[in-house]
């Protein structure tokens, strides 16, 4: 019986939106609008008050505010997806999501994935699961294309995750 028991915290659910945003034309196009088009914008006005008012002063503010837009935009971006995420979700619905997780794979039950978490016992069929990803300090067991089980390796309290990740991956093959 492969066992690992973990925490989930609000952390882990911002990280794991925030990765699949990443991979969005949406977030790709909002960060080539706010890294370049505006700073450009920012460098034209900069520009234009250097020749007609030879203010060199304002022009040097807003060159700079114009560079800190540029390197600051995308950290401002993921904060704010951060508490969307968070808006989303009620405090009950929350307190049911966060805290202690025990993921089991028993071999007298060999066609469900045991979990036990804040919310409850559950049980996940390996042929409803879509595959394991693995990520930065983080395994992703998804449950459908949008929604996962986010395993980060830093709350690890019990088991090998390497060993229970790669069974995982064995039983969806096999039941999928």
């Amino acid at each position: 019986m492969l066992e690992i028991e973990y925490e989930f915290r609000e952390d882990d659910l911002i990280h794991f939106n925030e990765m699949r945003f990443m991979r969005t034309d949406e977030y790709r196009n909002q960060i080539k609008k706010n890294r370049w088009i505006v700073p450009g914008i920012m460098m034209l006005i900069g520009t234009f008050y250097y020749y007609y008012y030879a203010d060199l002063k304002a022009t040097g503010y807003i060159m700079l505010v114009a560079v800190l837009w540029a390197l600051f935009s995308p950290q401002v971006i993921m904060l704010n997806i951060g508490r969307q995420v968070l808006k989303t979700y009620t405090h009950k619905e929350r307190k049911a999501m966060f805290g202690t997780y025990v993921l089991t794979i028993d071999p007298a039950n060999p066609n469900h994935l045991h979990e036990k978490s804040p919310s409850g016992k559950n049980k996940m069929a390996w042929s409803e699961l879509v595959r394991v990803d693995y990520g930065k300090g983080y395994v992703y067991i998804y449950l459908d294309l949008a929604t996962a089980l986010v395993i980060p390796e830093s709350t690890l309290k019990r088991g090998d995750l390497k060993a229970f990740a790669k069974q995982v991956e064995k039983m969806i093959e096999m039941h999928g």
